[in-house]
């Protein structure tokens, strides 16, 4: 009886054998043994063969690791791997866009999205991103943009940011401490103060409460730039009266 239900447990050969030859003792006899000094009992075969026994996976998944796996669907996959090999022909993309991302469901094109995005493939997130706005399914979300517009800003593509950003806008969106700083130092990157200064003029229109660092980005990147710094840091001063502006000597920066 022991034997068959062992068996079912798919044990290697090499064990049933030397179960079959060696039977297990008799309750009477492991009761006589265990006064001695020995340890408890061991199996026979455990001590010459259990070495030579090979454990082997059979394939099959295993615990969390197998059911935390985020998976993307077969479709989804096949999405982003053809947007990835015509994205240097306009004209192929936008064909391969109308046959089948707009094919997708909601979830898939929302994965492909995540996973443009996850690959810094950031104009074909966009492309995908517009798409998704023209279905009946969509909701505005300041969240889709948020990672668009960092991820355009901080490749110095501030004309899609701002495409993105007017769109932003039109829904009644606003963007988070987060976006403001990276738009800021973007244009100022590019050296455009004007732009930057139109981006901190909507910041205080926000509903959000104001926080300092888009303003120390600003301060800092509008230091060639006397007059449009000294507005900033008067509405600094406004906003964070307990806070202190460090303004470094002006020959550092051929000011004078």
């Amino acid at each position: 009886m022991a034997i068959r239900t062992i068996s079912r447990l798919k044990i290697p050969s090499l064990l049933l054998k030397h179960l079959s030859v060696s039977p297990l003792p008799s309750i009477s006899s492991t009761l006589t043994s265990s006064s001695s000094c020995s340890p408890s009992w061991v199996p026979e075969f455990s001590r010459s063969s259990v070495r030579d026994v090979r454990w082997y996976h059979d394939g099959r998944p295993r615990g969390s690791l197998w059911r935390g796996k985020k998976l993307i669907g077969k479709e989804a996959l096949f999405v982003i791997l053809g947007l990835r090999r015509f994205k240097d022909d306009e004209e192929k993309l936008d064909k391969f866009v109308k046959t089948h991302v707009l094919r997708l469901l909601k979830m898939d094109m929302i994965a492909v999205l995540n996973e443009l995005e996850r690959q810094e493939e950031v104009s074909l997130a966009v492309k995908v991103f517009w798409v998704i706005q023209k279905q009946a399914w969509y909701q505005p979300d300041v969240y889709l943009y948020k990672d668009l517009i960092i991820a355009l800003a901080r490749r110095r593509k501030m004309d899609d940011a701002m495409k993105l950003w007017e769109s932003m806008r039109k829904e009644d969106l606003f963007p988070d401490c987060q976006t403001f700083t990276e738009v800021i130092r973007g244009f100022l990157r590019d050296g455009s103060p004007a732009d930057a200064m139109n981006i901190f003029e909507d910041m205080k229109k926000s509903p959000y409460p104001p926080e300092e660092l888009p303003f120390r980005v600003l301060l800092k990147g509008l230091l060639p730039h006397p007059l449009l710094r000294n507005r900033v840091k008067q509405d600094f001063e406004e906003i964070f009266p307990d806070r202190h502006i460090y303004d470094p000597p002006e020959e550092i920066f051929g000011l004078r």
